[in-house]
C-alpha cells in the first residue's frame, strides 16, 4: 500500500489516502469493507469505562480541582482514519494506512464529511479489508482518528432539581462539515463546518420550554491520548488517539483466517465539566440561570487487542 502524506492546515490534518483496487462495499454490521471471499482484517469498536483514564501523553489522569466527570453510556461512534505503525518512531502518515474517510470543502475549509461517516455501536464493525491489501510486517502501534460520539449522560435539571438522563451528540474530529445530525429523536440542520468540541444535547423534562428540549454548545477541546507523543506527535486539533498492542501484530501475507482488531476505547469519566457548586453532578444552564460548562469529551485511551 502506498504511504500517505500528512499536511497540517490551521491545527487540523488532511490525509490523502491511497486507493485500493477492490471497491468498498457496505458491511451488514454498519461499517465498510470488501468481499468476504478471502481472509480479511476486521476492525471493531468497543467502549469500556473500566479501562485506565489517560491524559494527552498517555499518563494516568486525575480530574482537575473544580471539575467533575462521568462515564457516559455510549451508543455510537465514528472514526475517520486507521493506521498501523511498526514502532514509536513512525511518524503519522508514514505507517500503514488502512482506512481514511471522506472529506469535503463544502463548508469552506477542509473537513470530515459527516454525511458519509461510518457510524457504529458497541462491537460494531467499523471497517474491513482483505489482508492481501496490508503490507506484511510487524506492527506495535495503531492510530485511530475519532470524529463523532453519541451517548447518554446524567444531569440535574435547574427547573426542579431532579435527576434526568440526556442524550449528547459530540463532534471530536479536527473539523466537521455537517448538513444534519440526529441527537436522539431530534434532527438538527447545520450546513456548515463545526470545529472539534461542538455538541448538541437533547432531553425531555417537565417544565422545559419545549419537549424534547435541545440546545448546542462548544467545548474548548478534547483529550487525545498519545503515549508516544515525544517521538511521534499528532497535529494539534486532531483527534488521533494512539495505542499499542500488548503483543505486536504480525501480518505475513499468508493468512488463511480473518484477523479481528478490537479498538478498545476508554470512556472512563470521559465527559468532564466545570462544576460550579462542586456537588459532582452535571447541572447545565436552563437558558436563564448559568450552569456547568463542558470542558472535555475526548476518549481517555486506546487499548487495542486482536484475535486470529
Amino acid at each position: 500500500m502506498n504511504k500517505l502524506l500528512l499536511i497540517l492546515f490551521c491545527s487540523s490534518i488532511t490525509l490523502f489516502s491511497c486507493s485500493k483496487e477492490d471497491p468498498l462495499t457496505t458491511n451488514p454490521s454498519g461499517g465498510t469493507g470488501s468481499s468476504p471471499s478471502e481472509p480479511s482484517i476486521i476492525f471493531k469498536i468497543n467502549f469500556d469505562p473500566t479501562l485506565p483514564r489517560l491524559d494527552n501523553f498517555g499518563n494516568p489522569a486525575t480530574i482537575p480541582a473544580g471539575n467533575s466527570a462521568q462515564s457516559p453510556v455510549m451508543h455510537q461512534m465514528s472514526a475517520h482514519y486507521i493506521e498501523f505503525a511498526t514502532d514509536s518512531l513512525t511518524q503519522i502518515g508514514q505507517g500503514e494506512i488502512l482506512y481514511h474517510g471522506d472529506e469535503t470543502t463544502a463548508g469552506g475549509a477542509n473537513a470530515v464529511d459527516f454525511d458519509k461517516a461510518v457510524i457504529v455501536g458497541q462491537n460494531g464493525t467499523l471497517y474491513s479489508t482483505p489482508i492481501s491489501t496490508v503490507t506484511p510486517g510487524t506492527y506495535k502501534w495503531i492510530r485511530v482518528s475519532l470524529t463523532y460520539q453519541n451517548y447518554d449522560i446524567g444531569f440535574i435539571a435547574k427547573a426542579d432539581g431532579n435527576h434526568y438522563t440526556g442524550r449528547l451528540a459530540s463532534f471530536v474530529g479536527f473539523n466537521n462539515y455537517i448538513t444534519y445530525y440526529t441527537i436522539k429523536t431530534s434532527t438538527i440542520p447545520v450546513f456548515d463546518d463545526k470545529l472539534q468540541g461542538f455538541w448538541g444535547f437533547e432531553t425531555t423534562i417537565p417544565g422545559a420550554p419545549s419537549n424534547p428540549y435541545v440546545y448546542e454548545g462548544q467545548a474548548p477541546g478534547t483529550t487525545v491520548p498519545n503515549p508516544i507523543s515525544s517521538s511521534s506527535p499528532v497535529p494539534a486539533g486532531s483527534c488521533v488517539v494512539t495505542g499499542d498492542f500488548p503483543t505486536p501484530l504480525t501480518i505475513t501475507g499468508n493468512e488463511t483466517q480473518n484477523i479481528t482488531v478490537y479498538i478498545n476505547l476508554s470512556t472512563n469519566k470521559s465527559f468532564e465539566w466545570k462544576d460550579l457548586n462542586g456537588d459532582g453532578f452535571y447541572e447545565p444552564t436552563d437558558g436563564v440561570n448559568p450552569g456547568d460548562t463542558v470542558v472535555d469529551m475526548g476518549l481517555r485511551g486506546l487499548f487495542p487487542t486482536y484475535t486470529k
